[in-house]
């Protein structure tokens, strides 16, 4: 049988295990050519496609796939974005994107009128092609962890306008050639997409909330995440908008939801990166004719315009927001090569302007084209500027609270309890940059039953499984003690660990109202070192906002500045609000800390007299809310007798909110206390008025911290 007559193959199996080849060979070889892995993808889809070698044909299955992964890179642009970044930069996106829609606009309008004598209708359908753009490098963002850069952010965020502002040309011309002249029709549109719009962002998030808080299961989640991706996606297409901007809409309603390196996170990124996305770039090479090229003269010089003017219009877009702003020239590049990229909105504006007869085959060849070379370019300049970037940001870096980090994390655990959200306080806590791994611990009486040594174990199991999904190192220890809280004492030593976190332990059976069980005191006795104990009512990533309560000179405690890391790095993730309930004097000190390494965080801060009265802060905290209350062991500076009564006050005032309860480091000494805001210099220098009692209290902890 001829070779030529099994191609172009038809049997689904052979067609996926190809797809999947190329998928895994393609970024392997042209990782050694220092060629970004897009830029393979879309090649390969040239070399199999039908003009190509035609291995393959674009059937139903590069159709829904291509679609979900057009619809993939506009989800993940939305659920990636650092909001507090994007609320802090929003008229820097703002002016980024009317400057990319405008520039390339009435560049492509003018080239394709003047030049290549095209109407108008035409024209300026070709330059809203000019102007929309494609997130298609922005894998290569995620890949250097630069998605909570500025510039990046300052893309993604025109990348909403710029689409928008194309596809609304996209409709006005559509509905034009149709002859819709109507009022009516245009005011019915608008209504549909105001309807489109209120409807994902107030119902989508509570909706969300609802299942995450109802259902725990991970595969349903994930099933519900793109079950909403694409219902936004339809909504926009009924509102008359493309389906695209509804799965970016998805994305950043659903952001706070799906917290960055969380194991619902970490399964989104795979499925998309590794089948969907990769299906597309193919599926979009596969659509290029380069034969065309070669049966005459008038489709390069079309595509010449196209690409030389499309780039140019790009480049100025980029390059005046980065004078306005005073940008680096990497982060300029960034600009230019995130908005570089046409693939998604130029594909659905080429295809309706064809269908239309505005454009003919040479114009869709040249089209093809331009989406290639565009998104080749990107890929390279995304590539030159990521690695610029991360050089630079490691060359201009000021110490920070990170170096000299001794962080450790032990988390003791016991079977029947809430082990996911206890895993995501200690992920969403812990320092990314360090990466260092989490030790899950789980003790056991000695002379407990197999079955209790089993169910130990199965806990430690699930807990692993959870902190490998979202990638993070872990090891696991089982030890059998005569005394659980000495066990993990011992383990806490031996593991040299920074600090505990684990669930709230009640005193079983126990009729006097002991708000710890045994095990909680004597690690509170028994240890210096921090302790965080966590009481979830609801899944962590579904919290809308944290209150702390600190108590007065909280600041003279070694381990202050530690504590505020953790819960810093959690509101940062969780992209809530953090108030902080302190007393002045705290607040002076506190607030500073946290716009020199937290600017992100959203902080505020409510005076209080530093006692830890919650009954105060009663009428604030909801049930959605999380309460922080920093406490302090006997003996210590910040220790007040009214602590005693914080038991009583949560079980009176706050019985069903998630809690979560520290006790800093006593004696340790911090390491993650930078100079500068060294306690007892600090207040020294800020010249507060102190009383001899509270000065000599003072002095007596600065020797003990310093023996």
């Amino acid at each position: 049988m001829p070779i030529a007559s099994i191609f172009p193959i038809t049997d689904p199996t052979w067609i996926f295990f190809l797809v999947l080849s190329i998928i895994l060979f393609a970024p392997i070889l042209l990782n050694r050519l220092h060629i970004p892995h897009i830029v393979g993808m879309l090649l390969a889809g040239v070399l199999i496609g039908p003009h190509g070698l035609d291995l393959l044909q674009r059937d139903s299955s590069f159709e829904i796939f291509g679609n979900v992964g057009l619809l993939y890179i506009m989800f993940l642009a939305g659920v990636e974005i650092d909001l507090a970044d994007f609320n802090k930069n929003k008229n820097r996106s703002i002016v980024f994107g009317l400057t990319t829609f405008l520039f390339p606009f009435v560049i492509g309008g003018l080239l394709c009128h003047y030049f290549l004598h095209m109407n108008w209708e035409g024209s300026l359908l070709v330059a809203s092609m000019f102007s929309s753009h494609t997130l298609v490098s922005y894998a290569i963002v995620s890949r250097y962890g630069l998605s909570h850069n500025r510039s990046v952010n300052m893309a993604v965020g025109g990348t909403i306008i710029t689409d928008t502002l194309s596809l609304i040309v996209l409709a006005i011309i559509s509905q034009l050639v149709h002859g819709h002249n109507d009022p009516h029709f245009w005011l019915k549109m608008a209504m549909g997409v105001l309807i489109f719009i209120t409807g994902v962002i107030y119902l989508f998030p509570r909706i969300a909330r609802f299942f995450f808080r109802t259902f725990n299961d991970p595969v349903q989640q994930f099933i519900f995440v793109m079950a909403m991706m694409f219902l936004a996606a339809i909504g926009a297409h009924g509102a008359g908008l493309e389906g695209l901007l509804g799965a970016f809409f998805a994305g950043i309603v659903l952001n706070r939801l799906i917290p960055a390196g969380s194991p619902l996170m970490g399964r989104i990124e795979f499925v998309g990166n590794a089948i969907f996305i990769p299906y597309f770039l193919i599926g979009v090479g596969m659509l290029i004719d380069m034969s065309v090229f070669v049966k005459g003269i008038s489709a390069i010089i079309v595509a010449v315009v196209m690409v030389v003017g499309g780039t140019l219009g790009k480049y100025l877009a980029a390059w005046i927001p980065q004078k306005i702003f005073r940008l680096r020239k990497d982060e300029g590049m960034m600009l230019f090569g995130l908005s570089e990229a046409h693939a998604a909105g130029t594909l659905a504006v080429v295809m309706v302007g064809y269908e239309l007869g505005l454009f003919d085959e040479t114009i869709l060849n040249a089209t093809l084209v331009f989406i290639l070379m565009t998104c080749i370019i990107s890929s390279l300049a995304v590539e030159k500027a990521s690695r610029q970037l991360v050089l630079n940001d490691e060359l201009t870096s000021t110490p920070t609270s990170s170096k000299g980090d001794d962080e450790k994390i032990l988390i003791p655990m016991v079977a029947n309890q809430n082990v996911e959200n206890l895993m995501q306080v200690a992920m969403m806590m812990r320092n990314p940059k360090l990466n260092r791994g989490l030790i899950g611990l789980n003790v056991v009486y000695d002379d407990s039953s197999q079955k209790t040594i089993e169910d130990g174990r199965k806990c430690l199991q699930q807990a692993e499984k959870i902190a490998h999904s979202a990638d993070v190192p872990m090891q696991t220890q089982s030890r059998l003690a005569t005394n659980l809280s000495n066990g993990i004492v011992h383990a806490l030593r031996e593991n040299d660990a920074s600090e505990l976190i684990l669930g709230m332990h009640r005193r079983e059976g126990a009729g006097d109202g002991s708000f710890f069980g045994p095990v909680t005191l004597g690690l509170i006795a028994g240890t210096s070192r921090q302790i965080i104990i966590v009481r979830p009512t609801m899944p962590m990533n579904t919290l809308r906002r944290i209150h702390v309560a600190v108590p007065a000179k909280a600041e003279f405690e070694a381990g202050f500045y530690r504590w505020i890391n953790r819960l810093s790095r959690m509101a940062g993730i969780l992209g809530c609000r953090v108030i902080f309930h302190t007393h002045p004097r705290t607040q002076k000190i506190l607030s500073r800390y946290m716009a020199t390494y937290f600017a992100k965080v959203r902080a505020e801060y409510v005076q209080s007299s530093g006692n830890i009265e919650l009954k105060h802060i009663a009428n604030d905290v909801n049930d959605d809310h999380l309460l922080v209350v920093v406490c302090a062991r006997k003996g210590s500076v910040s220790y007040r007798p009214t602590f005693e009564r914080i038991p009583e006050q949560i079980e009176a005032y706050h019985p069903n909110v998630s809690l979560m309860m520290i006790f800093p480091d006593e004696y340790a000494e911090d390491k993650e206390t930078p100079t500068l805001f060294n306690p007892l210099t600090t207040n020294i220098h800020q010249g507060y008025e102190t009383h001899k009692g509270w000065l000599g209290e003072l002095m007596e902890k600065w020797k003990r911290i310093k023996s």
